[in-house]
């Protein structure tokens, strides 16, 4: 199993990173980009035979606790087979 975690900021905070790209973007001529957003992408490996549940409890309590900054940043936590 693993886990994925995806981390952004949230829409209400200033994101100059994305809107960096954006302006390149519009500037190599790729239109109709109305929003970049930068994140970070955490995949964990699991275990074998490690508690779908318990697995997903605690990676949510990390994630709140030092993998985000949960002010500024939200984040989407799966576990795939």
């Amino acid at each position: 199993m693993k886990a994925k975690l995806i981390i952004t900021p949230r829409k209400a905070v200033l994101d100059p990173q994305g809107k960096t790209i954006q302006n390149a973007l519009e500037h190599m001529g790729y239109t109709g980009v109305t929003g970049v957003h930068v994140g970070k992408y955490i995949e964990i490996d699991l275990a074998p035979g490690t508690d779908r549940v318990a697995a997903t409890k605690a990676l949510d309590e990390a994630a709140r606790r030092f993998l985000s900054n949960p002010v500024i940043e939200e984040y989407r936590l799966e576990i795939v087979d």
